[in-house]
């Protein structure tokens, strides 16, 4: 059953695969407060969702998202110049817990059980850029294009999980470049660096994405959890032993599901004995 909020859509489109859709156009995606609460809610429904294996985060008309909607800073710069005594603390707090709530979608990203591939399509820009990062798969339409947009109006481009993320796409020199000169990356440069797995054109972009998705969705719900959730760890493991120490402990975990044996089966191979 699909779902839909007033600025994210949500829908099976294949067997164990839904869409997510970003539903702004009109402002390119941007996200503000009311589209975050509708996001979170999304994927609180997806992580409860036993029929959807696979995501597919995209964008609706010619944005994938555009980062942080700047219509909410001039508003309440607005309401700030018609207050002669404004209170600096409360409003510094205000704009501290919207951003950890902003930044809280990329780690309710990563937690999923799902695999997600962000089908990106026009510009990825600030937190967009870091909703894409948080994806586990990245294709890129010919129209996408990303960049690190906060660096661009005086403030950090270490937002959103950037500064942690993108140096693991692209490396150190690179994000370093990216970052500080809030530059756009293109489609194409960003296939040749290795922030997006594919570049594929505009109207085969979610055909592509969903034959990923499907592909993914055919192995066992299982490994591939694990697989997610194993990778997204040995990210941040110091070393190759502690790496190899959660895999093994993975792999008989995994052993113990009958998923294995199912496979096995499925294929006409041998029975384990």
């Amino acid at each position: 059953m699909s779902e839909t909020h007033p600025a994210i859509t949500l829908e099976p489109v294949a067997a164990g695969v839904w869409v997510l859709r970003f539903e702004r156009p009109q402002k390119r995606n941007a996200l503000d407060d009311a589209m975050v609460d509708e996001l979170y809610d999304a994927l609180a429904a997806i992580a409860s969702n036993p029929d959807c294996r696979v995501v597919i985060l995209t964008g609706a008309g010619s944005a994938f998202c555009a980062g942080f909607d700047l219509s909410l800073v001039q508003d309440e710069a607005n309401d700030q110049a018609q207050d002669q005594a404004p209170d600096v603390r409360r409003e510094t707090i205000q704009w501290a817990l919207r951003q950890e709530r902003f930044a809280g979608l990329v780690t309710a990203l990563r937690a999923l059980r799902q695999p997600v591939i962000a089908a990106v399509n026009g510009a990825a820009s600030g937190a967009g850029f870091g909703l894409a990062l948080a994806a586990d798969i990245r294709l890129a339409a010919r129209s996408a294009r990303f960049n690190a947009a906060f660096v661009r109006i005086g403030l950090s481009s270490c937002d959103i999980g950037l500064s942690w993320l993108l140096p693991r796409c692209v490396g150190l020199s690179r994000a370093f470049e990216i970052m500080l000169t809030g530059r756009f990356v293109d489609a194409n440069e960003a296939d040749r660096i290795g922030l997006v797995s594919e570049l594929v054109d505009d109207d085969l972009l979610l055909e592509r994405a969903v034959a990923i998705a499907e592909a993914i969705a055919t192995n066992s719900e299982f490994g591939v959890w694990m697989t997610k959730r194993g990778m997204w760890a040995n990210v941040e493991t110091p070393g190759l032993q502690a790496a190899i120490e959660l895999e093994n402990r993975t792999q008989i975990l995994a052993r113990s599901t009958g998923d294995m044996q199912a496979a096995m089966d499925a294929r006409g191979r041998p029975k384990d004995r």
